[in-house]
């Protein structure tokens, strides 16, 4: 167990305690906080890999790659993967809030958003759409000079 998992601990004990002490009517309010930081967490964990993706892909380049490894297909599956489970992990809170103030509407409404956004995300991936390829037709490669 890493520093950072034993603070998230630390924060979840904290809060069962806070809800022992406070009573059942503050749940809500434990509850959004904790899950803000976790989400504060997950925030700054996205941010240290995308920067070491950054990193490692502007090296690629200054070694000489034409092109930075997963640049051409776009994300490789371990960040289609990763993408798919965050969206999961955040759809249960969101669930939740979408319940409590909406009701089965706005759950409804919640996971329609959630289909859509991976639905979008691994839709520009496919190689027979012109999403992924910046407007060209299958089978038309992208100049390094286009943006």
């Amino acid at each position: 167990m890493d520093a950072d998992d034993a603070d998230l601990r630390k924060e979840l004990n904290a809060t069962l305690q806070a809800r022992r002490d406070l009573g059942e009517e503050y749940d809500s309010a434990l509850v959004e906080s904790f899950l803000e930081r976790v989400g504060q967490r997950l925030d700054a964990t996205v941010d240290r890999r995308v920067r070491r993706q950054l990193a490692e892909q502007q090296l690629a380049v200054a070694r000489g790659a034409s092109r930075p490894s997963g640049a051409a297909e776009g994300f490789g599956f371990g960040e289609r993967f990763g993408f798919a489970v965050i969206s999961l992990i955040l759809a249960i809170p969101l669930s939740a809030i979408a319940v409590v103030n909406a009701g089965i509407g706005g759950l409804i409404v919640c996971w329609l958003g959630i289909v859509g956004v991976n639905a979008l995300n691994s839709a520009r991936r496919m190689p027979w759409t012109s999403w992924g390829t910046g407007g060209k037709g299958r089978g038309q490669e992208s100049s390094d000079w286009e943006g």
